[in-house]
């Protein structure tokens, strides 16, 4: 794997690595097992406090009648105002894709494993969402930090999909 870095400066290096708290959030849910059973690891997520508070704010006001469109409202927004604005810089418009990206396989492995519920054993399912909680949140604290350090996060298969829709 080949590290690619940028020139980005401090601010475009900030700016980078914000987009890939969404995912975590949408994470968050998976973890409410691990985290009952070890409490110790809850204070690792207070610095998501602030933006778990901020999300729900807005994506609760985007919610009618029970049917939530808020975090889709957020995605659109994202893809829109950052994504395909050749104003911003390349760095922080592909690492907004790819934490987009994330978010969707995130979304994508809830809509598949969720028929499944009933059938499966608490064990297994709750593994599972250990497995994709603890998955997203090490994805993203790894592009975070490459971000931080002025590279590009090489993630395979997401990497590739980032770069076909930031040009």
């Amino acid at each position: 794997m080949s590290w690619r870095t940028s020139s980005a400066g401090p601010l475009d290096r900030l700016f980078a690595c914000l987009p890939y708290i969404l995912p975590m959030l949408e994470a968050l849910p998976f973890g409410t097992g691990l985290l009952s059973e070890f409490p110790m690891l809850q204070p690792l997520l207070l610095p998501l406090a602030p933006f778990a508070f901020v999300y729900r704010l807005v994506t609760g006001i985007f919610s009618f009648g029970g049917f939530g469109i808020g975090g889709f409202l957020v995605f659109l927004a994202l893809y829109f105002l950052v994504v395909r604005n050749e104003g911003i810089s390349h760095f922080i418009r592909f690492n907004t894709m790819q934490s987009i990206l994330i978010g969707i396989a995130l979304s994508l492995l809830a809509l598949v494993i969720s028929p499944i519920f009933e059938v499966l054993p608490p064990l297994f399912v709750q593994s599972l969402f250990t497995a994709l909680f603890l998955g997203t949140f090490i994805l993203c604290i790894y592009a975070i930090v490459q971000s931080a350090l002025g590279r590009y996060a090489e993630i395979p298969t997401i990497s590739d999909a980032a770069k076909m829709h930031v040009y």
